[in-house]
């Protein structure tokens, strides 16, 4: 088998993916995955730094790359990542909306509103202003595919995490209308349901803590960030080709509790 034919059966050659929070955990195995199929990708972030860095790890894989500093909760900085992409690479064929924070611990009654809004605005709000101008560029191209990161929480309650369990069912809600909205004009939209992954979102919990959320899990362990990339990637191919409005979990079985 030559180069040329190597390529060619590679998931996203010639395709152009967009990852947000792609700097780190769950969104740099996302976009190293991508690049290894052969996709062009766009690397967006807050954190310019750790970026940068995923663009010079894509590179090194042989692929294209171009790190996008943007907010999410700003729907300017969404509108900017898609007309980048496109001044990059000329057009925009998949999307993983996976940016995210974990936000304030609290009961209802303590939660601040500034702490509610939070939440909401990178969570929900984002994943909104991202599709809404990925699905207009994508119609150009006559289609593609979006992948948006929800949780375990889009289906369950936490207690403490009010703000994250409802922007993440948000999340869900917003897949099933994607998917129904555009399954017709060859865009289909699916969601992700992670359980609790080895990522930055929780370094900052001591070894207690960690140890309990490790025992929620039936399969006895945390995930790792790659282990949901890959149905990511499956999600955003033409594998997946009758899969659209769906919402997936990837759990060790802690929904199943």
């Amino acid at each position: 088998m030559n180069a040329m034919t190597q390529d060619q059966t590679k998931l996203f050659q010639n395709k152009v993916a967009l990852v947000t929070g792609g700097s780190s955990g769950i969104g740099k195995s996302a976009a190293l995955l991508y690049a290894r199929e052969g996709a062009s990708v766009v690397v967006s972030d807050i954190d310019e730094k750790s970026g940068l860095q995923v663009v010079r790890e894509i590179e090194q894989l042989g692929s294209q790359a171009v790190f996008v500093q943007a907010d999410v909760s700003k729907p300017e900085d969404c509108e900017r990542m898609v007309q980048q992409a496109v001044e990059k690479f000329g057009r925009l064929d998949v999307a993983f909306n996976n940016a995210g924070i974990g936000g304030e611990s609290n009961l209802i009654g303590d939660m601040s509103i500034e702490g509610w809004n939070k939440v909401i605005s990178i969570n929900l709000s984002s994943v909104f202003y991202c599709m809404h101008f990925q699905i207009r560029q994508m119609l150009q191209n006559g289609g593609g595919a979006i992948v948006n990161n929800s949780s375990i929480l889009g289906q369950v309650g936490f207690a403490n995490s009010a703000a994250y369990v409802a922007a993440k069912h948000g999340v869900v809600g917003l897949t099933k209308n994607g998917g129904i909205e555009y399954a017709n004009q060859g865009i289909r939209v699916n969601a992700v349901g992670p359980a609790f992954i080895k990522t930055p979102l929780l370094d900052s919990m001591d070894e207690e803590t960690l140890q309990y959320l490790t025992s929620k899990h039936p399969i006895g362990r945390l995930g790792a960030p790659e282990e949901v990339a890959e149905l990511v990637i499956w999600l955003s191919s033409d594998k997946a080709s009758f899969v659209t409005g769906a919402y997936y979990a990837v759990d060790g079985a802690y929904l199943a509790q």
